[in-house]
């Protein structure tokens, strides 16, 4: 009877605290809200399930223990291998043709990084954060979870659990936080503002975009490389004709596996002691206000520019609110948005992925300037 006391007050059951208890309900949560609302799946359900893992008592499964999981952190993300790698795969899935077709779409996917430099401020003077939590935390504003845990995990990695997931809910929840802000700051006429069709682009163009963009974001931002440069590789690889097996491959299983991979671990450095506390309410907070402020970032731009172009060229604000890099979830909020509001007469979903693709860029650039300054 004294062994089988002695077995259980070393077991889990015995150690479980309420901190265990309330994680696992958020990680319910997770899974509930990817299986039954289809809120980003492929992430919410490796996150999910890590931070059950993080949170068994003395099973060393968190990201920031010995055991597989640790692993995993320690050779994937504190090494800055997983994210880029996604980067390829997404550069292989992105077509970079809407931009192409309307290059001065460009300027709102830099525009739409407004609530990136502006969550951060706000966390650094009004919270108290340090700079390189700030900046960690003003990322979430980019829409972006490959960027955001590519920039955490070297600026404050003791916050990646809270940033990543603020970021991850955030980009899931997209068609519920934008379609106020689009209702708050654009009129009706503006949202009847139907674009000219696109011009053409060759196959030139888009074989050489990958190359350009590469190489001038590189120079002028070295600590962008890493992601840029994967995004625009894989790129190449989609657009080049002749790399077929290499598309496949970089499009399908290895980023399925990375992705396995990256949620996991995030959501296994989710332990309750590390969680629950008051900063991953504020990150929370500031979150929001980063995701509000890029989406109104890429309106306003877009109402700026409006009043330089010609009454044939003016472009329909709405799509400033696709310059956040949740690609091509917040083209489709756009074009629904636009459309139940002119019903069906304005369908801007091809004009909406020029800024929606820019921002996946610009977010990339805008982590790479805040690491070289932070870092």
């Amino acid at each position: 009877m004294e062994l089988f006391t002695k077995l259980f007050w070393e077991s889990g059951f015995a150690n479980l605290s309420i901190g265990n208890w309330i994680m696992f309900a958020v990680s319910g949560t997770l899974v509930y809200l990817a299986i039954k609302k289809h809120y980003e799946p492929l992430l919410l359900i490796p996150i999910g399930f890590g931070v059950v893992l993080a949170n068994f008592p003395l099973a060393e499964m968190g990201s920031y223990g010995e055991g597989i999981i640790g692993l995993i952190y320690e050779g994937g993300i504190k090494t800055e291998l997983l994210p880029p790698i996604i980067f390829l795969g997404v550069g292989v899935l992105t077509d970079f043709k809407p931009l192409l077709s309307r290059p001065i779409t460009f300027l709102l996917g830099a525009a739409a990084q407004l609530g990136i430099f502006a969550a951060a401020l706000g966390a650094a003077y009004l919270f108290g954060f340090t700079p390189r939590e700030a900046a960690s935390i003003g990322i979430i504003g980019g829409a972006d979870g490959p960027t955001t845990i590519f920039l955490s995990s070297q600026l404050a990695p003791h916050l990646l659990g809270p940033v990543a997931l603020a970021a991850y809910s955030y980009m899931s929840l997209v068609p519920i936080i934008q379609p106020p802000v689009l209702r708050l700051l654009t009129t009706k006429k503006e949202r009847a503002i139907d674009m000219p069709i696109a011009r053409p682009v060759s196959r030139t163009a888009v074989i050489l975009f990958p190359i350009y963009t590469g190489a001038v974001a590189s120079l002028a931002v070295p600590s962008s490389a890493p992601l840029v440069g994967m995004l625009m590789f894989g790129n190449l690889i989609r657009e080049s004709g002749v790399t077929d097996r290499l598309k496949k491959t970089a499009g399908g299983a290895l980023i399925d596996i990375v992705t396995i991979f990256l949620g996991i671990a995030i959501g296994a450095t989710m332990e309750s002691a590390r969680f629950l506390t008051p900063q991953t309410l504020m990150i929370f907070a500031l979150g929001a206000v980063a995701f509000i402020f890029s989406t109104a970032g890429g309106i306003l731009f877009a109402k700026l520019m409006n009043l330089f172009l010609s009454e044939k060229k003016k472009i329909n604000p709405c799509i400033g609110a696709a310059g956040v890099s949740a690609v091509p979830m917040a083209a489709r909020v756009v074009q629904d948005f636009v459309s139940e509001h002119t019903k069906g007469k304005v369908n801007p979903i091809m004009a909406a992925m020029g800024p929606n693709v820019a921002g996946v860029i610009g977010s990339a650039v805008a982590a790479g300037i805040l690491l070289a300054l932070l870092r």
